[in-house]
């Protein structure tokens, strides 16, 4: 045995045969990108209670084309609502009220692939930006979504007024 296979002490080196080859490395190095690809997106779930998140906070901050951004263009609401119809039901909404709150209750997520079912508790409230508001309404709502280019957009939605 040659000495370049001799540690210090005179004990022999093990390799693991072929561990080091460019096949081994080059496989290792494709399970490692397909890894980091996989854990650098988040889950499905979560982004879609992300979406939910963000078309709360596009009614809140009164943005009625950041709010049809969310919606699908097949989207159906009550009684035939299409997406400019949801659209100019939010425009209403903001010219008579000019503070709007949208309190969301738990979201009950179903998921399925590519669609989703989310159901939740929310509470309306419009004002003139007194410390109380004038109106507030408490719905029951369904909605579905679909995933889209990695993107959740709201298909459908049906409200029912609890209080």
């Amino acid at each position: 045995m040659n000495n370049a296979n001799r540690r210090d002490d005179g004990n022999e080196l093990r390799r693991t045969p072929g561990f080091a080859t460019p096949w081994r490395r080059l496989a290792l190095g494709a399970v490692l990108a397909l890894l980091a690809t996989a854990c650098g997106r988040d889950p499905p779930e979560q982004r879609l209670r992300e979406s939910v998140a963000q078309l709360q906070a596009a009614i809140e901050q009164r943005d009625a084309p950041a709010l049809q951004e969310w919606l699908a263009d097949d989207f159906v609401g009550p009684e035939g609502l299409d997406r400019e119809g949801a659209r100019r039901l939010a425009v209403g909404s903001f010219l008579r009220y000019r503070q709007l709150g949208v309190t969301i209750g738990p979201l009950d997520v179903a998921m399925r692939p590519e669609h989703a079912t989310v159901r939740f508790t929310a509470a309306l409230t419009g004002g003139s930006g007194q410390p109380l508001p004038e109106a507030a309404r408490v719905y029951e709502v369904e909605t579905g979504w679909r995933e889209q280019d990695g993107d959740w957009r709201m298909t459908s939605a049906r409200w029912t007024a609890k209080l």
